[in-house]
């Protein structure tokens, strides 16, 4: 028995005490461990998001080579081509082209856009599916094996002598290229909500850049001549690939411990199907928590979102060959072109777009596509530097809004818990449209011409314009 200034106490009342003093240092203890815990996997994160953007600015510099080698690229194997593959596809296609009177120049532009589909196809199936594997197995392990399949792809069409092994690097390298998908779910582990976006904006500047130098470095190689130029700057992107396996394995530590990781496959797979399935997509159907009248204007925006960048993306795909055929550009050209074209959208979205006050992304988006109207139609009918400058200019500056102000907009809805849903499908949408986009704009470009193909594609914008007024 204890005296105390306020009486006496059993020995049970003293023991009784004993335990709670013990359960709070011991929940001290856990709390401070929890505490470390939490600070450990604050370190590991801290710094992979700039081993991230250097990860992607390699791959992008890489993927980005090809841009302006593509119509020569296109031509010299409609020339050389010992696999028989193009003259088989060449023999259905003169068929429809004598039926319609289309020019055979534009077979190329024909071949284009099916092999750029085809790539956007194939992306558009395999990142919902990499993304899955991520979730429970981790980022890393999946990132390098993206990576390894991306530089299988560049050393296959270094040494792709026929058009066969052309094709199927372009396969290869299509189902390979969940790496930048990826590269979103990291940042996602990296930021929180309110802070999510500066993650975003670096993989924009990875984007931005690579799609600014690139470009040039492939038409610098095109320089060499006709005997080995394209695998001078397939080796280039292959060094790039490796260079790329090799930091990314040495320098980034997992993002996803394996207590927030999904335990089964099964669910990661089942939301896969969910992001490629067009149903599915269009109807925003994987988030539950939406109210009719929300849903309706989720989907509203979501076609117009669609339709924008199937229009877009088949003008954008095409745009070479329009330069190409039309104002006899070389590859140096392209390049230059693409320079240009860079600058501007780096210009616009930094110093302009990301200023955009809330409430402002739907006129911001009207401006862009207003702009993009008569941008297109001088694109295709200008038969001078001077009027296809002033097109891309207003193209550059009118695409350099769109995306950003709709993702913006599509942002608002659904709850906190459902926006990397959401931000899925709308990923998934707008792979889904440059899956279709490519395709169709040759297909007008090879029957009627540039003019028609431009002119027509630049009238249509009116339809998003139209969605997105009512929306």
């Amino acid at each position: 028995m204890v005296i105390t200034r306020s009486g006496t106490r059993t020995k049970s009342e003293e023991l009784n005490d004993e335990e709670f003093q013990d359960n709070i240092s011991n929940g001290k203890h856990q709390i401070n461990g929890n505490a470390r815990m939490a600070t450990d996997e604050k370190s590991v994160a801290s710094g992979m998001h700039r081993v991230t953007f250097i990860s992607l600015l390699l791959d992008l510099l890489g993927f980005t080579v090809i841009l302006p080698l593509f119509p020569a690229l296109l031509d010299y194997y409609s020339k050389n081509d010992s696999s028989g593959l193009y003259a088989y596809l060449l023999g259905w296609v003169t068929y429809y082209q004598d039926l319609l009177g289309v020019p055979h120049q534009f077979n190329s532009v024909l071949f284009g856009g099916l092999l750029g589909s085809l790539f956007s196809f194939l992306q558009f199936l395999s990142s919902p599916i990499t993304g899955a594997l991520s979730d429970v197995y981790g980022r890393k392990p999946i990132v390098i094996a993206t990576l390894i399949g991306i530089a299988a792809s560049y050393g296959m069409w270094a040494v792709a002598s026929n058009f066969l092994m052309f094709v199927m690097a372009r396969v290869i390298g299509g189902i390979s290229k969940g790496n930048v998908s990826l590269s979103y779910s990291i940042m996602a582990d990296i930021f929180d909500q309110k802070s999510r976006s500066k993650g975003m904006a670096l993989i924009g500047i990875a984007f931005s850049i690579g799609f600014i130098i690139g470009p040039v470095i492939g038409a610098m190689f095109s320089r060499q001549g006709s005997s080995g130029w394209f695998a001078s700057s397939a080796l280039f992107a292959l060094t790039l690939a490796l260079l790329n396996i090799a930091y990314f394995t040495i320098f980034f530590k997992e993002t996803l411990p394996k207590s927030k990781r999904r335990v089964s496959l099964s669910g990661g797979l089942l939301q896969a199907w969910e992001f490629t399935n067009p149903i599915s997509l269009f109807s925003f159907r994987p988030l539950k928590s939406l109210e009719k009248k929300e849903r309706s204007q989720l989907m509203t925006l979501g076609f117009c979102y669609f339709t924008y960048l199937f229009l877009y993306s088949g003008l954008e795909f095409t745009l070479t060959f329009v330069t190409h055929h039309k104002h006899n550009y070389s590859s140096m050209d392209q390049g230059k072109m693409f320079l240009y074209l860079g600058i501007i959208m780096s210009l616009m979205q930094g110093g302009y777009v990301r200023r955009t006050k809330d409430g402002q992304e739907k006129p911001m988006s009207i401006k862009g596509i207003i702009m993009m109207i008569p941008g297109f139609l001088l694109v295709g009918l200008s038969s001078t530097w001077i009027g296809l400058y002033s097109g891309l200019t207003l193209y550059a500056m009118g695409s350099s809004m769109m995306v950003p102000c709709l993702t913006a907009l599509a942002s608002l809805h659904g709850t906190d818990s459902e926006k990397g849903t959401l931000l899925g499908i709308w990923r998934s949408l707008g792979a889904l449209a440059r899956v279709v986009g490519p395709v169709v704009a040759s297909i007008g470009f090879w029957c009627v011409g540039s003019e028609w193909c431009y002119a027509l594609g630049g009238i249509m914008m009116v339809v998003p314009l139209f969605i997105l007024t009512n929306y």
